[in-house]
C-alpha cells in the first residue's frame, strides 16, 4: 500500500500531522504504509510506531530524526495529537471516509 491510498481523513490524522512536528517523523509514518496491506493495518501499526516511539531513549530517537535529537516535550505533545486523530478516524465508517482517485 502507498500513502496515496490512505483516506483524506487518515492522510490528515496521521501523515500531515506529523510533518507539522518534523519531516523527518513524517518519512516514518509514509514508510510504515508500504508494508500494510489496507487502512486499518496502517492505522493499527501507526498507533503501535507512536507505542514504540514513545519508549526511545536519546540514543534511538536521534538515529530515528536522522542524528538530530527532538524537542521531546513538544514530540509527546505530537505523538499525543496523531494518537486522537488516528482514534477519531477509527470510528468514522470505512464507507463515509473520502479518497482521491
Amino acid at each position: 500500500m502507498d500513502t496515496d491510498d490512505l483516506s483524506n481523513e487518515t492522510y490528515k490524522a496521521v501523515i500531515l500531522e506529523a510533518e507539522k512536528f518534523n519531516h523527518d517523523l513524517t518519512l516514518h509514518f509514509g514508510v510504515l504504509a508500504s508494508s500494510c496491506i489496507n487502512e486499518e493495518e496502517y492505522l493499527k501499526n501507526a498507533k503501535k510506531l507512536i507505542i514504540e516511539i514513545r519508549e526511545f531513549d536519546d540514543y534511538d530517537l536521534e538515529d530515528l530524526f536522522f542524528g538530530t535529537l527532538p524537542n521531546k516535550l513538544l514530540l509527546s505533545k505530537c505523538l499525543q495529537q496523531m494518537e486522537l486523530n488516528i482514534n477519531e478516524v477509527i470510528s468514522i465508517p470505512e464507507k463515509k471516509r473520502h479518497y482521491e482517485f
